[in-house]
């Protein structure tokens, strides 16, 4: 999961949040302008119908727009807090009757809605809460003074609380999801490397080739190395040795070209090498620059006495048409065929090959 995966997982939160806010309000406000105990019209309430009108209106356009971002919940939660408050001291007044106990009921009524919808966002709760606990103590003129601090600061203190743990639980997330998806990356840069030569393996070079393909105009060659007599090393030397020609051979590799190149582990003991925007008078000079670098390596190989008394490689090169890299590494492997054919420690272009060529082998 990104950062970005985990805020709109947040603002899905919010949004969902910010519906079953609207949907208490509804239920709450259509509840006291029901007619019950044959009240009839003096049940009516021109807040708790705006109250009704306002939330209906708005889940309405949630649920018709799901992508739409909803307003700031803050001025949302004033508003509705300030009819509820309105609708208080109407009731209040209204019904002779009324004793202390309506006006707690009220704030509890407001709290209910405020606790279940608004428990994760204080500022809102606050907001939210604050115009009916001021018409609460002004109506009761300080009958029910400590029965209402109570109903009032309780809540308050468990969402203060509430809310800073839930603020350090999503630093503590975030700070999760950053070093998680930064570990991720890393293992996935890993996985793109060979663990021998630190060279890119055929995962790393298809990632690179689709971004360079994309984004790089200009001509590409593909350069494809094979260390000759490579089994003979390994089975007279013993392959910790042949191990040990592999690094060097990358590394010398990797020092010839430019840093703009791309140099890959193709296989056992294979390269390839892509040469981006590049004509094809650098790419050979580039090419045989490699081949110079590895010979002046000076890695002893007595079973490489026909070529050398060192370790060789040969190459084929060829260029990249029409963003069309299979068919480059192919014409680059016929060339590597023949350049091996022509006595090895050579490198030789596809364009040289003559038309006779035959398909290209493995050869050790």
């Amino acid at each position: 999961m990104k950062l970005q995966s985990y805020d709109e997982l947040k603002h899905s939160k919010y949004r969902l949040s910010v519906m079953l806010f609207l949907f208490l309000n509804v239920a709450v406000s259509l509840f006291s302008l029901l007619p019950f105990l044959g009240e009839g019209s003096s049940t009516w309430s021109l807040p708790a119908a705006l109250v009704a009108g306002f939330s209906i209106t708005l889940l309405t356009v949630c649920l018709i727009i799901p992508k739409l971002k909803f307003p700031l919940l803050n001025p949302v939660a004033l508003l509705f807090g300030a009819l509820w408050a309105w609708h208080i001291d109407h009731k209040y007044h209204l019904v002779f009757y009324f004793d202390g106990s309506f006006l707690i009921i009220s704030l509890l009524s407001v709290f209910f809605v405020s606790a279940i919808a608004l428990s994760d966002y204080l500022v809102a709760f606050c907001l939210h809460i604050a115009p009916p606990v001021f018409t609460v103590l002004l109506l009761d003129d300080g009958q029910h003074l400590m029965m209402i601090l109570f109903t009032i600061t309780l809540p308050l203190i468990g969402f203060s609380l509430h809310h800073l743990m839930r603020r350090r639980f999503d630093h503590f997330t975030r700070r999760l999801v950053r070093q998680l998806y930064e570990e991720k990356e890393s293992f996935s840069d890993l996985s793109m490397l060979d663990p021998l030569t630190g060279l890119y393996n055929r995962r790393g070079l298809k990632n690179r080739l689709d971004t360079i393909l994309e984004n790089h105009a200009g001509s590409h060659f593909v350069l494809l190395l094979d260390i000759d007599h490579f089994k003979a090393y390994n089975d007279n030397y013993g392959h910790a040795m042949g191990d040990q020609a592999l690094a060097r051979v990358s590394v010398a590799i990797r020092d010839a070209v430019r840093s703009r190149d791309v140099v890959t582990r193709y296989g056992g003991e294979e390269f390839l090498v892509l040469m981006t925007n590049v004509n094809a008078s650098i790419a050979m000079k580039l090419a045989e620059r490699i081949r110079q670098y590895v010979l002046n390596l000076e890695i002893p190989h007595r079973f490489n006495e026909r070529v050398s008394t060192h370790v060789t490689i040969s190459a084929g090169i060829a260029p990249i048409f029409a963003d069309d890299f299979d068919q480059a590494v192919s014409n680059a492997d016929r060339a590597l065929y023949v350049a091996k054919n022509q006595g090895r420690n050579t490198i030789l272009a596809w364009e040289d090959l003559p038309k006779t060529a035959l398909s290209s082998q493995d050869l050790a």
